[in-house]
């Protein structure tokens, strides 16, 4: 289950994070996960409880967006959602060659420690 080390990597960014802001408690880790992530929410919720044990994030909640996979034809401009299992093929002039847009993100977007939320992208230099 790739979820678990997903989720201890999320543990040991904001853990890094937070110790190099001073922070000894972290209340909630906000993730984007594409729809083509290969990550299974639900999942990734339990091995994140598991992996918080004894840590800065004991008892930290993980929030979890969904980022729906679109794609672009390259040939024609159309864009669609590609939905699950991944339709590839242009709608619009039944190409193949497209771009896959969105759908494959996995990314930290904030943490909140200290009551107050701190933007993660800002830290990432981005």
């Amino acid at each position: 289950m790739h979820e678990m080390s997903i989720a201890a990597a999320i543990v040991e960014q904001v853990e890094r994070a937070a110790r190099e802001h001073g922070v000894d408690t972290v209340a909630a880790v906000r993730v984007q996960i594409g729809e083509l992530a290969g990550v299974v929410p639900a999942a990734l919720d339990f091995c994140f409880e598991l992996a918080c044990a004894d840590t800065l994030l004991a008892g930290a909640v993980l929030q979890s967006e969904t980022v729906p996979a679109r794609a672009r034809c390259t040939p024609c401009g159309a864009e669609w959602d590609v939905g699950m299992p991944p339709e590839l093929g242009c709608p619009g002039c039944a190409g193949s060659r497209t771009e896959l847009l969105t759908g494959r993100e996995l990314q930290i977007l904030a943490v909140e420690w200290g009551g107050r939320p701190v933007d993660a992208r800002a830290d990432q230099g981005g």
